[in-house]
């Protein structure tokens, strides 16, 4: 606090006059509609906080000069902090760049140490009085093989040793932080997108260890939520990462990123964590929170094991989650230009987030292992289950943009329960019996079941009653080999076995016959019963190989060539009939009335694809060049009543990067790729599905392939110097003969029939995003901007139009970084979405501004809030806003006590539903879904 009462009256009048001026508007504000009203009160404390930033920076004076050797040679990456002579507390700290420059910020009329050190020099230290005027201080190091006599009390916060940045965790914590993602947020050139991923230079993180060993299997989001931030030392970022090491020299990991966690050194060789209970009341159910978290390191074996069982809406691991984590899976055709995916059958259940339904309860427990039984041997392992229930309502308007169509516009009401049992269980091995050979094994198992009920209302057709279950499950294996013959000759075999099978089940009951009769007609049912039952099974059966053998000959030490011969063979068995439930209890097979389409399917579909592929790298200065093709033989063939049909080619797919490496931490790279794409057996099968009640679906046994031009532009600046980050990137794809669909609305019905085919017209996509990041003192500063487009091609009742949808977002933020003073982050995001569906135009505005607020008060409580504010609108009226408001406050008697006590209070608002909007092919959608109301809970965390 005394570092705020110090620059207070710097920034004092500054405020005052803001104050009259806002006092002045309150008038006028009170007459405005109250969610306007919201919005001004947020846009007043958002300027009051921007201009305390300006007073307290302005409280500042820079420090700068040129960090050299005795021959005058300047020293990139040199460290150089300032330590407050007063307080024994680093103040500042800064990184020379290549010209060895350094420039720090300092506070006015205080008296500092000033210290340079670089690695195989003499540290140098010189004391500075600041006044209000800058200062201009170069330093001369000299070479030394001895320890520095200058004794270094302070570590670096940040340091950059190659592709290594460090990161001193102590440097970057106010004492509020609970878990790594708090620390991360602070950490510059760090951040946490919206999936909670790690990003760091734009680049997502693709692997997380802790003390150098995969913390289940590197996946950032479990380590962002779990991993505590006390038993936190160093945090690692490994640029241009490589998984395999003796591929290091031959491959491109510019993009690679990896983060290796550093423990304290209590935190080795001992179990540490910690176990947190709350309770609380609610309505209708006692509220419940149990979340044990446990972690032991040693160098032979390390053991972590994470639980949640609450019914908060605190979700630890969603459905999403589950399905994106790949086990560090990944294929070794990945970069051959051949796409296929075999295709998703789950039930689609809705993507829930903490809070954003009306009911969640949570069940979640995993254990991740690693063992090293000697030198030569690594065994790993993890297992995760999580079992959820969720409860949704939700109320839709669908309006239908095109008035020729003849389709009615559709209000529905639904209440759904969601269940869902998910587990998967990976095991790996890695053996290295010298430097020149490596063999890993892994095995990756899941399993789930869910189901859906929903208790569906549509103004058009009535009652409906809809039931979904699968229990899906898949078995993936993974081996690869690397040997290398001698410093100039590597070899590389990677196969990689998928297993699966889909069971997906469908039935809906409708009330309503009379308006469902001309569907019941097409699709030939009993119409002499009660309802129409009708429901619908499905299996789908998966068998993928991919391999691929490399070999890389080191021509010299700057060039090499590589050669790849690989396969991919893929066999899919799909079975589907719909039947109806009759009165009687027994089920009648119907047959459909639409010409050319048979009931139910029984199809096989096998691809594969044998290619060649030729790369030559070559590093001229700056450059790098990376140009390469890949020869394809395809063949992609199904059967089904009785009718084959095979499609059989040879293709030539050329791919190009170049690389400009201005400096250490600044690049621009340039990517140009040709892709063909596949379809998988979902897309063939020619017997109608019933996808939904009102979508019908029928496949194209003749669908082909899609060509693909892919191009990319991409520039990084991570400056140390300046403390500013900056990343752009644009890419553009055109894609030929690719996968649209046709639909066939029913007269007068929001039922639809929809066919595949290839498109004879290309469609379009391209995007731009740039984000800047600047750091000044203890305040960041974050601008970005995106821009999407697409153009595509679509044909409704056998009318082609375009679509071109063009969406714009730009996002701002301030935050802070105090050791002492209280901290926040204020953000803004406003994004416009142009929707051009041939004869209908619409646009849309969102504004949402948002404000996060942490302080240590007497060292002892920790008080944190968050509020968010969310305008959706046309370009008339505002059609719906939400609020949300979170708080909590805690108690503990001093950072090394083991307990803690806290009161957290979510949604304080009661804001009882949120609304968002969708835009489709032939429509735009309002949908509003009801939320978990206000819940307080006392919670007690022990740490171990």
């Amino acid at each position: 606090m005394k570092f705020l009462k110090r620059r207070w009256k710097k920034c004092a009048k500054i405020l005052d006059e803001a104050v009259v001026v806002l006092e002045a508007e309150e008038e006028e504000d009170n007459q405005i509609k109250p969610k306007t009203q919201k919005q001004l009160t947020m846009n007043k404390i958002v300027l009051l906080i921007l201009l305390m930033a300006v007073g307290i920076t302005n409280a500042q004076v820079k420090l700068e000069g040129v960090v050299k050797d005795s021959i005058g040679t300047p020293l990139e990456l040199a460290n150089v902090i300032a330590i407050n002579q007063a307080t024994q507390k680093l103040d500042s700290y800064g990184i020379t760049n290549d010209e060895g420059r350094y420039r720090l910020s300092l506070e006015k009329n205080t008296i500092y140490t000033i210290q340079v050190s670089y690695v195989g020099m003499k540290t140098a230290q010189a004391a500075i009085e600041t006044t209000d005027q800058p200062i201009i201080k170069d330093f001369s190091l000299q070479s030394d093989n001895t320890l520095d006599a200058i004794e270094l009390v302070y570590e670096m916060p940040v340091t950059v040793k190659g592709d290594t940045i460090v990161y001193n965790a102590d440097s970057f914590r106010s004492g509020t932080e609970r878990k790594l993602g708090d620390v991360l947020k602070k950490l510059p050139g760090v951040e946490l997108n919206d999936d909670g991923e790690i990003e760091v230079e734009g680049k997502t993180v693709g692997k997380v260890m802790v003390e150098g060993k995969d913390f289940f299997d590197g996946d950032s989001k479990l380590a962002v939520e779990n991993i505590p931030a006390n038993a936190i030392d160093k945090v690692e970022v490994l640029k241009n990462y490589a998984e395999i090491g003796q591929l290091r020299g031959v491959t491109d990991n510019q993009d690679n990123i990896a983060i290796n966690i550093k423990l304290k050194e209590g935190k080795k060789k001992f179990w540490f964590g910690t176990v947190t209970g709350g309770l609380g009341n609610s309505d209708e159910e006692t509220l419940y929170l149990a979340q044990p978290k446990l972690f032991y390191y040693s160098p032979e074996y390390s053991v972590n094991l994470i639980g949640d069982l609450n019914n908060l809406g605190e979700v630890a691991f969603t459905r999403r989650d589950y399905f994106k984590f790949t086990g560090g899976f990944r294929s070794p055709s990945r970069s051959s230009g051949t796409n296929i995916n075999i295709g998703s059958n789950d039930i689609g259940f809705l993507t829930v987030q903490n809070n954003r339904a009306k009911y969640i309860n949570t069940k979640f427990g995993a254990a991740n292992f690693s063992y090293s039984p000697k030198k030569t041997l690594d065994l790993s392992g993890f297992a995760i289950f999580s079992n959820s229930r969720t409860d949704l309502q939700e109320k839709r308007a669908v309006t239908y943009t095109d008035p020729d169509l003849n389709i009615p516009d559709e209000e529905t009401k639904s209440n759904t329960t969601q269940r869902s049992d998910l587990g998967m269980l990976k095991l790996s091995a890695s053996f290295k019996p010298n430097v020149n050979n490596q063999l890993d094994y892994d095995v990756l198992a899941r399993t789930s079941k869910e189901s859906q009920n929903q208790m569906f209302f549509s103004d058009v057709l009535g009652n409906i009653d809809q039931f979904e279950n699968t229990s899906p499950y898949s078995f993936n294996q993974n081996l690869n080999y690397y040997y290398t013959l001698d410093e100039n000759n590597i070899f590389a075999f990677e196969v990689q076995h998928l297993l699966q099978e889909e069971d997906p089940f469908y039935n809906a009951i409708l009330e309503d016959k009379a308006n469902y009769e001309n569907t019941a007609n097409v699709l030939g049912l009993e119409n002499a019963q009660i309802d129409y039952n009708v429901a619908q099974q499905k299996i789908v059966k998966s068998n993928q190989m991919d391999a691929k053998l490399d070999y890389w000959n080191v021509l010299n030490n700057k060039s090499d060539i590589n050669f790849t011969l690989g396969t991919i063979y893929s066999n899919q068995d799909f079975d589907s009939n719909i039947f109806q439930y009759l009165d009687s209890g027994s089920i009648f097979n119907p047959t459909n009335t639409i010409p050319d389409y048979p009931d139910g399917n029984d199809i096989n579909y096998t691809f594969s694809d044998v290619y060649l592929g030729f790369h030559y790298r070559l590093k001229m200065g700056i450059f790098t060049f990376t140009p390469g093709a890949s020869a394809h033989a395809y063949s992609a063939k199904n059967n089904q009543f009785n009718v084959g049909f095979t499609d059989n080619f040879f293709r030539v797919l050329p791919d190009f990067n170049a690389r400009v490496q201005l400096k250490n931490s600044e690049n621009i790279n340039f990517n140009y790729r040709m892709s063909t794409n596949f379809t998988d057996v979902n897309q063939l099968a020619r017997g109608l599905v019933l996808n939904n009640y009102n979508a019908l679906f029928s496949g194209n046994q003749e669908l082909e392939s899609a060509l693909a031009h892919n191009v990319n532009l991409s520039y990084f600046s991570f400056n140390m110097f300046n403390y500013t980050n900056v990343v752009a990137r644009l890419s553009y794809s055109k894609t030929i003969d690719r996968i649209r669909t046709t639909s066939q609305f029913q007269p007068g019905s929001v039922v639809r029939v929809s066919t595949p085919f290839n498109s004879n017209f290309a469609d379009e996509n391209a995007s731009a995003n740039a984000r800047l990041e600047k750091t000044l003192g203890k305040f960041r500063a974050r601008v970005s901007g995106n821009f999407d487009y697409s153009k595509f091609n679509q044909f409704i009742n056998n009318r082609r139009s375009i679509n071109e949808n063009y969406t714009y977002t730009y996002r701002t933020g301030l935050s802070t970084n105090f050791r002492e003073a209280p901290n926040f982050e204020i953000s803004y995001r406003h994004s416009i979405q142009d929707n051009n569906q041939g004869e209908n135009k619409t646009t849309f505005f969102t504004r949402a501004p948002s404000i996060e607020f942490d302080a240590l008060i007497f060292k002892k409580f920790t008080f944190k809030t968050d509020y968010s504010y969310n305008n959706f609108s046309d370009e008339d009226k505002t059609i719906n806003s939400f609020e949300f408001w979170n708080a909590s406050l805690s108690y503990r008697k001093d950072q090394d006590s083991k307990w803690e006590f806290e009161v957290r209070a979510s949604n304080i608002l009661d804001t009882q539903s949120q609304n968002r909007s969708n835009t489709g092919n032939v429509s735009v959608s309002e949908v509003e879904f009801f939320i978990q109301p206000r819940f307080v809970t006392f919670r007690l965390r022990y740490e171990l």
